[in-house]
């Protein structure tokens, strides 16, 4: 039977996948803890692997994963729920010795109680955007959910959670729990910018409402001139949003590859992130395509609200706008409609270099390692004695 989980090693300085001995899997610094791996494709997805190989540059660290389905999508529900199980085993068993447990996200925090349980070592639990707000969607589940974390939170008090923007951070604390911000990262990499434009939109993302695509497409795009039209890249998910595609200026890409939604950002008019508030208290928790889009060099329009603002530095990597107010976001088009090519040009040099510097996964790696109390007293102890 296919394992239930991939378990790897990530020894300083070397890349995802490398194979060390069995020694330095049981004294390993980091024991990083995640449901969401290759081959699925999503945010939380990239996050872990890409945090894991920023870590083991600078320790020795171990992941144990739950590897997605071949088709890109997440693993089986009844897989979801044998992971922690499979996960606690190793826990118990102590198969590692790390002296900080990373969990990828808080839905999975019983598995940081159990280590505690068994003296086991520092907590550091990610949190992102649903683990932490599915107690605002109400009904029982909601009150469920929101009860369970409220638990975690009274348990694992000393735990350094890190929150993906300051969005999540005041979310985490309306189920009791403490956090430090440091915002996520992308790998993006393209060439500069040299001021042209295909006069396209670029939306990327999956159709769901707070994503606010179909508020864009039926109160935005009719206040722009006719001959700008929209692409998306991303795929279906609510009925009402698909039903948004229907408009003659809007031509759905369907899910690109790395390199196409690359040249997609680095080409467009403008990237717009439409996100809008919602009345169940969905959010957005980062906001990657912001950060994206940016270090593709392409000029980025965003929503002044949840996550993005922390994805979205305004004014430096991109325009923050009023969310769900048309006239706004016409205006901002129209303006970067006629921007001469030249202060088009010098912009996307500045927004570019500047996501660039600010959404690194080192820089990542660094701020969560800061936020480990054992790992940054122990270096800051070693510094003192050199």
């Amino acid at each position: 039977m296919k394992s239930l989980t991939s378990r790897t090693a990530l020894p300083p300085m070397a890349g995802y996948g490398s194979v060390i001995d069995r020694l330095v899997m049981t004294d390993c610094r980091i024991l990083f803890i995640t449901r969401k791996w290759a081959p699925a494709m999503g945010g939380m997805e990239t996050y872990s692997m890409r945090l894991s190989e920023a870590l083991a540059k600078a320790y020795p660290t171990a992941v144990i994963a739950l590897p997605g389905c071949s088709d890109g999508m997440p693993p089986s529900p009844w897989r979801l729920l044998a992971f922690p199980f499979s996960a606690a085993l190793d826990v118990v068993a102590a198969r590692y010795r790390p002296q900080v447990l990373h969990l990828a996200d808080l839905a999975i925090w019983p598995l940081a109680a159990l280590a505690v349980l068994c003296g086991r070592p520092t907590i550091a639990i990610s949190a992102h955007g649903t683990d932490v707000a599915y107690h605002r969607r109400g009904g029982i589940r909601g009150r469920l959910y929101g009860a369970y974390l409220r638990l975690g939170a009274s348990l694992l008090r000393n735990a350094a959670v890190i929150a993906n923007s300051h969005a999540t951070a005041d979310v985490l604390r309306e189920t009791g729990w403490h956090s430090v911000v440091v915002p996520l990262a992308t790998d993006i990499e393209a060439p500069p910018a040299n001021g042209t434009h295909n006069r396209r939109l670029l939306f990327a993302g999956r159709l769901i409402e707070r994503k606010g695509c179909g508020w864009f497409i039926r109160e935005v795009l009719p206040l722009v001139p006719d001959e700008i039209e929209l692409d998306i890249a991303g795929t279906g998910w609510s009925d009402q949003e698909i039903a948004a595609l229907n408009d003659r200026r809007v031509h759905f890409l369907g899910p690109l590859d790395k390199e196409a939604l690359t040249a997609a950002y680095h080409t467009a008019l403008a990237v717009v992130v439409p996100n809008i508030p919602m009345a169940n208290g969905e959010y957005e928790g980062f906001g990657l395509v912001g950060a994206e889009a940016a270090a593709a060099g392409g000029l980025v329009l965003a929503s002044d609200c949840d996550g993005l603002r922390d994805a979205v530095q305004n004014g430096v990597t991109g325009t923050l706008l009023a969310p769900a107010d048309p006239m706004a976001w016409a205006n901002a088009i129209r303006a970067l409609d006629t921007l001469p090519e030249t202060e088009r040009c010098a912009q996307l040099a500045r927004s570019q270099a500047q996501a660039k510097a600010i959404y690194s996964w080192d820089r990542v790696a660094g701020d969560t390692i800061n936020a480990y109390p054992l790992i940054a007293r122990t270096t800051e102890k070693a510094n003192r004695q050199c």
